[in-house]
């Protein structure tokens, strides 16, 4: 990949990773109710999600999607379902998180984490644009890991930051019903980033 190639594709992954969106809002609450370590395993989630759906797209599932808009329409619906049940974990949990492990009282693991990149409508616009401005036709194949592995040096600390971010708002939360304000502010604010998705499938 040319170095300008490269560094074109370093800004958008940029924007496009630190941006707000389902996935980093589910990281700034992981790290304020968790911290950054326990937190951790929901960043590679994201992370190895969002750059396995870029495969995947890059490979020609972004293709069947648009020849079947059925499909893309039952994704919408079950990401809106998912997103849902992910805001009202987060909406009932109303203290820091310990070392328990509770029903509401555990981080997302990575493989819940890995499958809400899968109902992440933002993660499936940007692995379709990225893989249609960015892999080249004459070498789709080499292009395509050469793109993944640029956005996975980007991606990766940058969704970092809104765990970081969560975990820094810690020992403010701790004090009276703050965690449980902040918590409910995050789950609407989870909602709301689907709210175009949600009423783009009910049309």
């Amino acid at each position: 990949m040319p170095l300008d190639t490269a560094l074109a594709l370093m800004g958008f992954a940029f924007v496009m990773s630190v941006s707000p969106g389902p996935a980093n809002f589910l990281l700034l609450a992981s790290g304020a109710n968790f911290g950054f370590a326990r937190t951790l395993p929901l960043v590679f989630g994201v992370s190895l999600g969002f750059l396995s759906m870029v495969a995947l797209v890059g490979l020609g599932l972004g293709q069947i999607l648009k020849s079947h808009p059925l499909i893309g329409i039952a994704v919408k619906t079950a990401c809106g379902l998912y997103v849902l049940w992910l805001a009202a974990k987060i909406a009932r949990s109303r203290s820091l998180g310990s070392g328990e492990s509770t029903e509401i009282g555990r981080p997302f693991s990575f493989a819940q984490a890995a499958m809400l990149q899968l109902f992440n409508p933002k993660a499936w616009t940007v692995a379709i644009i990225v893989t249609a401005t960015y892999v080249e036709p004459g070498a789709p194949v080499k292009s395509l890991i050469a793109l993944v592995l640029v956005f996975a040096a980007v991606n990766l600390p940058s969704i970092s930051l809104w765990a970081a971010s969560g975990t820094a708002l810690r020992s403010f939360l701790a004090h009276g019903n703050r965690i449980a304000v902040f918590n409910i502010a995050m789950a609407i604010l989870l909602v709301a980033s689907m709210a175009p998705v949600l009423l783009a499938a009910a049309d």
